[in-house]
């Protein structure tokens, strides 16, 4: 797994060591001829490519943490770190210093290519029915998707910005020797809803894997429905964001935190109530665990502490707000520095694990809102409404009109530290502008058309690849 081209892996089996996540632990090497010749076999190579998920270069570090230095939510004391995240805080991108997410991203990918090549005739064997074949491809189809999108957003213009620009290779098939090169956004885009959609179809209204300690962290029908609300946003699809958050909305299976339940939220176990639609489990047992260099010690005072979050984003919670509560020093070794808490760790040892949040309730609020803001019209409710639906349980005034803007300012407030204001002034052509800043005076403040709205891709990928086209700006 040190190579990071995507189509250099041939295994098809990513399991993780699950003391605590499934209740019996898988066979952790097979062959890939053996392991999907079977419905169960194709059943725990599924479940296994939900691991390198926790990677240190996905959601168990990187891909937020990144974005959070870059968007002017991340501060970098200069007395309190231990020299990572330096890149994306500086912009010091190149091609060899870029995130790592490619190669992450694309071995999901495979993995799951694999197992939707060799569903056929596993329905009607040893009691296996077509739901259950159904269940397992729509699975596929929502990390496939999910891969891509995170890609995309990555390593090519926004759709908002240039749907004509290169995006990344959608891949569905497999090939060893491949060589694919970057399809344009909107056919990334394209692809990602048809695997959404599909997976949609496919997965049973009650689906929910068995045999896991958290059912927020396997994929159902409305986790799909979910993800669909984000891609439409992302497209600019108003009234198709807005349909679907309302579909989740409505569906009653989730609820808002109260403000005495806020903290807490971010440091349960499993969740089995309130808004978590789909996260990414954190568990030191899985192989793909970043131990010291994983989110929760990255954001700890105590910890390695290279990412800390700025003045910029702490003044802008009123008195009330328990959000604004949600940060902790280290007074005798960074005085008037703050970190977030919503990686404080689920006390299971030192270095502490967290689970990292991809989608829940408040963001399809916002996501509605988003779109009412720009015409949609949605009966029953209101984008005011939907914003003070999410203020009052935070214990923030309500507010008595919205724009655009105010609504991506309440993103800002509600969704910090979890990986989307960076990517939301991407799509909505927005600039970093950073007082509280620590780093290089020359990408202290990142304009609109930056070079950086795209960042480079590995030039390892370029040198195993020559289809592949970098982006403008960087060398190769």
């Amino acid at each position: 797994m040190k190579k990071i081209f995507l189509l250099v892996f041939t295994a098809a089996l990513l399991f993780v060591s699950c003391e605590e996540y499934l209740t019996e632990e898988p066979i952790l090497q097979q062959s890939t001829e053996l392991s999907l010749a079977t419905y169960s076999g194709l059943d725990n190579a599924v479940f296994g490519a939900y691991a390198p998920l926790v990677s240190v270069n996905w959601y168990g570090a990187s891909f937020v943490l990144d974005a959070e230095m870059r968007s002017g939510n991340g501060y970098r004391d200069v007395n309190k770190n231990s020299g990572r995240y330096t890149v994306p805080y500086d912009f010091s991108y190149t091609s060899t210093a870029t995130p790592a997410l490619w190669g992450t991203a694309y071995f999901v990918i495979s993995a799951v290519n694999n197992v939707i090549a060799n569903l056929d005739g596993k329905a009607g064997v040893d009691g296996v029915t077509q739901q259950d074949v159904d269940n397992l491809h729509a699975e596929s189809l929502f990390l496939r998707g999910l891969s891509h999108f995170d890609l995309v957003r990555t390593y090519a213009k926004q759709y908002t910005v240039d749907k004509t620009a290169p995006g990344v290779p959608y891949v569905t098939v497999t090939d060893p020797a491949g060589k694919p090169a970057r399809d344009a956004v909107d056919t990334v885009y394209s692809n990602i809803v048809t695997d959404l959609t599909t997976a949609e179809q496919l997965i049973a209204n009650d689906y929910s894997r068995e045999g896991v300690t958290s059912s927020k962290s396997v994929v159902n029908k409305l986790a799909i429905q979910a993800l669909l609300s984000r891609v439409y946003l992302y497209m600019g699809e108003w009234q198709m964001s807005a349909d679907y958050a309302t579909t989740v909305i409505k569906s009653g299976v989730f609820s808002l935190w109260e403000a005495d339940e806020y903290a807490a939220a971010f440091k349960e176990d499993a969740h089995t109530g309130g808004e978590v639609i789909f996260d990414v489990y954190g568990l030191k047992a899985n192989t793909y665990d970043g131990y010291w260099d994983a989110i929760t010690w990255l954001t700890n005072p105590d910890g390695y502490s290279d990412c800390a979050a700025s003045n910029d984003l702490i003044s802008l919670y009123s008195e009330d707000d328990v959000r604004g509560d949600m940060f902790i020093g280290n007074p005798e070794k960074a005085p008037g520095t703050l970190w977030t808490t919503k990686y404080a760790g689920k006390d299971k040892g030192t270095p502490d694990v967290s689970n990292t949040i991809v989608l829940r309730l408040s963001e399809m609020y916002l996501n509605r809102a988003e779109a009412i803001t720009r015409g949609t019209t949605v009966a029953g409710t209101t984008a005011v409404s939907d914003i003070n639906a999410i203020r009052t349980k935070r214990g923030a005034s309500e507010i008595t009109s919205a724009g655009v803007n105010d609504v991506l300012d309440e993103r800002r407030l509600e969704l910090a530290w979890e990986g989307h204001l960076w990517y939301d002034l991407a799509r909505t052509k927005g600039s970093v502008v950073r007082t509280h800043y620590s780093g290089s005076e020359v990408n202290r403040n990142i304009p609109a058309d930056s070079k950086f709205w795209a960042l480079p891709i590995n030039k390892r990928e370029l040198d195993v690849n020559e289809n592949l086209v970098q982006n403008p700006g960087y060398d190769n």
